[in-house]
């Protein structure tokens, strides 16, 4: 499992979102770089979004979450085209940043 994962759970509809593109970014000046990316499975997932190997150092994140698409495809109209959760790390333990979701609102929290 890879040191950062998340999931994916569209709440209007009370399942897992599936095939949404994710991004993990990290500050590079007054940009992001993308540094890696995924699709959540069929249970709204990514637990391989990092390679087994790699750790990232402690520092500020960001998750780019592109949600539009996602409604987009299932044909729900939405006020947010994209979610960006920006967290900070501060060891190299397993970090969770589950999402929730819908067509016109979003949460997170530090999952386990």
């Amino acid at each position: 499992m890879s040191q950062i994962t998340t999931h994916v759970l569209d709440t209007s509809l009370g399942r897992p979102g599936q095939k949404i593109k994710i991004e993990l970014q990290k500050p590079d000046g007054v940009n992001w770089k993308t540094i890696a990316q995924g699709v959540t499975n069929d249970d709204g997932r990514i637990s391989d979004l990092l390679k087994p190997d790699e750790v990232l150092e402690p520092g500020v994140y960001k998750m780019f979450f592109h949600s539009g698409d996602y409604f987009r495809f299932m044909g729900i109209n939405t006020f947010f085209p994209y979610v960006e959760i920006v967290f900070e790390t501060t060891d190299t333990e397993h970090y969770h940043v589950p999402l929730l979701l819908n067509p016109f609102g979003y949460s997170t929290y530090r999952g386990s």
